[in-house]
């Protein structure tokens, strides 16, 4: 199986990306997979111009020359890709946003109508095989809503999807949280299994993944020093 792996933390010690690599080690257990991580934050990939030139093009690529084109080439012929990324204002960071908006060129002008009503462009090549896994980490406890707008954006933008979205991940690269952290870091593990043998993940795993993993009166209480 080709994966594509979007990292898109800024950071070299990124809390989101351990949650990750804990999951291609599980996808990895049974059988090496050919696995590319894109550091995006690494790459040159200015934003979207919003000229259309890829759709006057129609081969694939954007009319900008920068690494972008590399990606879509990646991501055209990969049977899963793994967007991994913090979250930054209830949303993706703006790199990695930039590579979404630029995929653009995998897509036509033209336009069709879903089942349920919902009008799409027709895509450039046969992307029923893709599959998508979104991780997402952020630095808030269990609140309603953070995720919320994430997840509509997910569902509307990528086909076969898996989303995991995991509050409290700063406690990921905090020592003394090892306790707790270590056991989130197995399940993600057995979930990249898991993923490897289905090519999903079940509801009872996503739940496990995304449990808080303290409550989230003492994850408030220890951020704020008290």
């Amino acid at each position: 199986m080709k994966i594509l792996v979007l990292n898109g933390s800024p950071k070299k010690k990124s809390d989101t990306f351990r949650m990750t690599d804990a999951f291609l080690r599980g996808l990895n257990r049974e059988q090496k997979h050919d696995v590319q991580i894109v550091d995006v934050i690494e790459k040159s990939i200015a934003p979207c111009r919003g000229c259309f030139g890829c759709w006057q093009k129609t081969d694939g690529h954007c009319v900008i020359e920068d690494d972008q084109n590399a990606i879509l080439d990646r991501y055209r012929n990969s049977d899963l890709v793994i967007w991994s990324f913090p979250l930054y204002c209830y949303g993706m960071p703006s790199h990695l946003k930039a590579v979404l908006d630029r995929t653009i060129p995998l897509v036509k002008m033209t336009m069709r109508q879903e089942a349920d009503g919902t009008v799409r462009h027709e895509a450039l090549a046969d992307f029923s095989r893709l599959h998508t896994v979104v991780i997402c980490g952020c630095g808030f406890p269990d609140w309603e809503g953070n995720f919320d707008g994430l997840r509509m954006q997910c569902r509307q933008c990528f086909g076969n999807l898996d989303i995991v979205c995991v509050p409290e991940t700063p406690m990921l690269n905090v020592p003394e949280a090892a306790v707790v952290a270590d056991p989130l870091l197995a399940c993600f593990e057995k979930a990249g299994e898991e993923y490897a043998r289905e090519m999903k993940l079940f509801p009872e795993t996503v739940t496990r993944l995304e449990t808080p993993m303290i409550p989230k009166e003492t994850y408030i209480s220890i951020v704020n020093g008290n």
